[in-house]
């Protein structure tokens, strides 16, 4: 396997594998990364699809990528973000018709929505009970903080092993808007890997001058689910891909000889009933290894989501193949001992009447029944106790929706706070009390709180390892893609090794996906590199500008001595391309 870049390498098909029509793969679990490998295996690998097993805990497909309809209402567990430069994610989404129209990609539908529909957020932060920050477009960064942003930056990924986010920086940065906006967009905890912060600020730097109107972010026409889930399934569907549901995997048997490795056998458990599938290295296995939403529970509006939950058959199955080899992780470290301050809780909050329109309408400057996107991702509620999250995408964001539904989806990254005017914490909070709370935030009159809540359906769902991506790692922790001398086993989802790429996004799950079925069947095309933008200098120029809440060099607060060294400098590169360079940057 080997990356790359450019169209050359984008628009080429690979020739077919030798033996390809005589290997099988089987694929634990049936989230992105396992329904992308899939179509990696048909497409690129060129396996047939009858030869391709999915074998799923649950009674139906998607993992993590949800969205449904239930018995309980309409029920979203959180939104993926997405940007122009999700490489192997728009490579295979490419090749997936819509449901709607066959000649229509998911890509192409995608593409010409927001095109139509471009995101921009009209306002990012609030508080005060609606009111906008008042700072709100500025990162107000100290010039200590983008010290210590750049620092963090320059640092090995070896020297930052276990090292957390408030070990690396003051308490100037954690003041700043930028961390707020950083942290609500992402989902990040001061205590949360300084690792995985580095990979983030080098990955999205080219992000920096829209982190406060969220521009850069692309959503779909529905949720998730409905919008790349189901494509896929109908894709593998229609080629003979056989799914296997309420199925649990409890290990894989792993052989050692010769100094490789090779999965032997796959212990599952279907409907009650203990089976074995016996393997043959001509048998490939790709295991999506742990889970955000594994142990998931539900409330509804006079109800609390219960706490109480197993560890589940995801971390189990980690745990069981780590045991039998030390290069397949170290789980514990991911789903153990999460800090208590931490996100484990969301709400679907269902309206059926426009009580709540206007106070939306105001602050986002949008009417959320326009088909317009709303809320362009996270609108974050500074002054809650709760560090309370606001994401309202396109309605309908359900193709079954009524005309008349508003749904809002609501998150708290603050889990051991009690609320401003629900005075408990979200975790103890019915999906009413929840409900209650962003109300109030956002400027209900506290007389009309009780009655618009208890009209609205909500329903809260606790995700007790919904931060565990985040959790401070060293080399090692996750397992790689293909570990060392594997023969048939790979490892794909965001618990898996890959290079320079950031977990909690869409991108990870499908560039494991594409590692793992070009590694195991030799594909020989490049997979997509992650995108270069922290190698290219106008990027990093444009980022020092915006860091700097639009300064010019001239413009920044330097010491005497810095000063002269800039004057020194910019006389050298006076009438050079660099200089160009820092005028279209206006850092000149």
């Amino acid at each position: 396997m080997y990356y790359s870049n450019g169209n050359y390498e984008a628009f080429a098909k690979p020739q077919k594998p030798a033996g390809v029509d005589h290997k099988s793969a089987y694929l634990v679990g049936s989230g992105l990364a396992s329904l992308a490998a899939a179509v990696f295996l048909i497409r690129d690998g060129q396996m047939p699809g009858k030869n391709i097993h999915v074998l799923e805990e649950l009674s139906l497909p998607g993992g993590s990528m949800d969205g449904i309809l239930n018995e309980r209402g309409y029920i979203i567990r959180g939104g993926r973000e997405m940007e122009p430069h999700f490489e192997t994610l728009w490579d295979l989404f490419r090749s997936i018709p819509t449901l709607e129209n066959p000649d229509v990609s998911v890509l192409d539908e995608f593409y010409w929505l927001n095109k139509k529909d471009p995101s921009k957020s009209a306002c990012r932060v609030i508080e005060n009970r609606g009111q906008r920050l008042s700072t709100d477009g500025k990162l107000t960064l100290s010039k200590e903080a983008i010290e210590e942003i750049l620092k963090l930056v320059m640092t090995p990924e070896s020297d930052l092993a276990n090292v957390k986010i408030n070990d690396v920086f003051g308490p100037e940065f954690f003041k700043s808007n930028f961390w707020l906006y950083w942290s609500t967009m992402f989902a990040f905890e001061p205590w949360a890997s300084a690792m995985e912060m580095r990979r983030y600020l080098m990955r999205f730097v080219h992000h920096v001058a829209t982190l406060q109107d969220m521009s850069a972010l692309k959503f779909t026409k529905y949720n998730q689910y409905e919008s790349l889930v189901k494509p896929m399934i109908k894709y593998l569907e229609d080629r003979g891909v056989s799914f296997q549901f309420d199925t649990t995997v409890n290990n894989i048997q792993l052989d050692h000889e010769n100094g490789g490795l090779t999965a032997t056998a796959i212990e599952e458990t279907v409907a009650g009933e203990d089976k074995t599938i016996d393997l043959t290295p001509d048998d490939l296995v790709f295991v999506t290894n742990g889970s955000i939403t594994e142990s998931t529970t539900y409330g509804d509006n006079d109800h609390p989501a219960p706490i109480e939950h197993e560890v589940g058959p995801a971390w189990t199955l980690w745990e069981n193949l780590a045991k039998q080899d030390a290069a397949l992780g170290r789980p514990s470290k991911f789903y153990r001992n999460i800090p208590n301050a931490n996100w484990v809780m969301s709400a679907t909050c269902t309206f059926s009447d426009d009580r709540v329109v206007p106070y939306i309408q105001k602050i986002t400057g949008k009417d959320p029944h326009s088909g317009s996107i709303v809320t362009s991702g996270p609108l974050t509620i500074r002054d809650s106790n709760w560090l309370l999250g606001i994401s309202i995408s396109r309605q309908p964001h359900f193709a079954a929706q009524k005309p008349n539904e508003l749904i809002v989806w609501l998150y708290a990254l603050f889990s051991d706070q009690p609320g401003n005017f629900v005075h408990k914490r979200v975790t103890e909070c019915t999906g009413k009390e929840i409900c209650e709370e962003f109300l109030y935030h956002i400027g209900v009159p506290t007389d009309e709180i009780e009655s618009i809540a208890s009209d609205a359906n909500s329903i809260p769902q606790h995700m007790p390892y919904v931060t565990s991506y985040f959790m401070p790692r060293e080399a090692g922790d996750r397992p790689l893609v293909v570990p060392k001398g594997s023969v048939n086993l790979a490892f794909i989802g965001n618990f898996a090794e890959t290079e320079r790429d950031t977990v909690f996004t869409t991108e990870y799950s499908v560039r494991t996906a594409m590692e793992a079925v070009y590694q195991l069947l030799d594909v020989d095309r490049g997979v997509p590199e992650v995108f270069d933008s922290s190698f290219d200098v106008r990027v990093l120029m444009r980022a020092v500008y915006y860091l700097n809440d639009h300064k010019s060099l001239a413009e920044l607060p330097l010491n005497p001595v810095e000063k002269a060294g800039l004057a020194a400098a910019m006389k050298k590169l006076h009438g050079t391309y660099i200089e160009e360079l820092l005028h279209d940057a206006k850092l000149v």
